[in-house]
C-alpha cells in the first residue's frame, strides 16, 4: 500500500478497508478517487473472504467534503467537459454502493458534504458520530444537490429534505439519522474498536450486530424542535412562498434560513425545490441520478456555479452576482430546461 495515493486499500480479516486520502483538502473527490473506489469494490465484491468494506478518511477533520470544486470551475472556464465524465462514473458509483451485495460500512465521522455523501449515506450500513457535519451545500456555490442527494432529501420526514437541500445547511448525528442520512451514533473514539471487531466478522449478520453493540444515542439534535414551522413554510408551492412564510412565520430562525435563501442562487434554489419534489415520486435512486445528471449538465453550462465557485473558492470575496439576481427572474420555462434529456449523452441508469 501507497500512502502517497488518494485511495488507500487494505484488507484487515474479514474486511476490506478503503481510505479517501486527501486530508489537506478535506479529502475532496477526483476522478481518480472515483475510479478507485470502484475498483475496490469489484475487488470486495468478488474476493469470498471479505465480509463487508469498510470507508473512511484520513487527517481526522472529515470523511469526504465534497467534489473538487476548483477543478470543475477550472474545467468550465477553460471550455473543456472534464467535470461531466466526472460526474458520470461518480453517480453511477453512487447507484453501485447503494445495491452493493456486502455490508457497506461508511464511517461519517468529521465532515461529510456533497459528494462525501454520495459514497457514504448510500451505505447500507451508516455511522455518525458526535463530530459528524454532514450537509448537501450545493445552492450556496450555484449548483443543485447531486449524488442521489435529492433522493435522500426528498425521503426525509416531512419538509425537513427540503429544508437542509434550499439552505445547504450541516447537520449533526442525531439529525442525520432523523433524515435518513444516517442509521447508527457510534462516539468516535469507539471507531476503531469497532474497526478492529468487524474485521473478525465472517458473516454479513455478525456486521450488523456488531455494529449495532457498538452505538449509542446520539446527543439531541436541532431539527425536530423546528417541525412546526420547516413543515409549514416549506410545503409552499413555490420559492417565493417559502420565503415569504419563512420571513413571516415568526421564529428567528425562520428568518434566518429566509436570509440564507436570499444570499443563495435564485436559479439554483429553483431547480433544487423542482429536483426534490420530483425525486420523491420517482421509483428508484437509478432515476434520480439520471435527473440529476442531467440537472448537473445544464448548471455547468450555466453562469451561477461558476460565479458561486469563484465567490466561494476562488476569489473568497463572499458576493456572487447571480444571474437572475433575484428569484422573479427565474421563468418557469428556465427551471424545465434542466430537466430536459440529453439525447445521446444520458447518464442511462434506467433504460428509456
Amino acid at each position: 500500500m501507497n500512502d502517497d495515493e488518494p485511495v488507500l486499500l487494505h484488507t484487515e480479516g474479514h474486511i476490506l478497508r478503503i481510505t479517501l486520502n486527501r486530508p489537506r483538502a478535506l479529502n475532496a473527490l477526483t476522478h481518480s478517487m472515483v475510479r478507485g473506489i470502484g475498483e475496490a469494490l469489484t475487488l470486495a465484491a468478488s474476493d469470498d473472504e471479505v465480509t463487508a468494506v469498510v470507508i473512511d478518511g484520513a487527517g481526522g477533520r472529515g470523511l469526504c467534503a465534497g467534489g473538487d470544486i476548483r477543478s470543475i470551475y477550472e474545467d468550465a472556464r477553460a471550455g473543456r467537459r472534464a467535470s461531466v465524465d466526472f460526474w458520470r462514473d461518480e453517480y453511477r458509483l453512487n447507484a453501485r454502493i447503494a445495491r452493493f451485495p456486502k455490508p457497506y460500512v461508511a464511517l461519517m465521522d468529521g465532515i461529510v458534504m456533497g459528494g462525501g455523501v454520495g459514497v457514504s449515506a448510500h451505505g447500507d450500513v451508516r455511522i455518525v458520530t458526535e463530530r459528524s457535519r454532514v450537509a448537501m451545500p450545493e445552492t450556496g456555490i450555484g449548483f443543485v444537490p447531486d449524488v442521489g442527494g435529492t433522493y435522500l432529501l426528498a425521503a426525509a420526514p416531512g419538509e425537513l429534505g427540503t429544508h437542509l437541500a434550499l439552505t445547504g445547511r450541516a447537520v449533526g448525528a442525531a439529525d442525520a439519522v432523523l433524515c435518513g442520512l444516517a442509521d447508527h451514533f457510534v462516539p468516535s473514539h469507539h471507531l476503531a474498536g469497532l474497526t478492529t471487531e468487524l474485521a473478525g466478522c465472517a458473516t454479513a449478520s455478525e456486521v450488523r450486530e456488531t455494529v449495532r453493540r457498538h452505538a449509542d444515542d446520539a446527543p439531541e439534535g436541532e431539527l425536530a424542535a423546528h417541525r412546526e414551522w420547516i413543515d409549514d413554510c416549506y410545503s409552499a408551492d413555490t420559492l417565493e412562498e417559502i420565503i415569504d412564510r419563512l420571513v413571516n412565520s415568526g421564529p428567528t430562525a425562520a428568518k434566518e434560513a429566509a436570509d440564507e435563501l436570499l444570499a443563495a442562487s435564485p436559479t439554483a434554489l429553483k431547480v433544487t425545490l423542482a429536483a426534490v419534489r420530483r425525486s420523491a415520486g420517482l421509483s428508484s435512486l437509478e432515476a434520480a441520478l439520471d435527473q440529476e445528471f442531467r440537472v448537473s449538465c445544464r448548471a455547468f453550462d450555466g453562469h451561477d456555479l461558476r460565479e458561486g465557485v469563484r465567490a466561494r473558492i476562488i476569489d473568497k470575496d463572499r458576493a456572487p452576482r447571480w444571474s437572475p439576481a433575484d428569484a422573479g427572474g427565474v421563468t418557469a420555462d428556465e427551471v424545465a430546461r434542466h430537466f430536459e434529456p440529453l439525447g445521446d449523452q444520458e447518464l442511462g441508469l434506467v433504460p428509456n
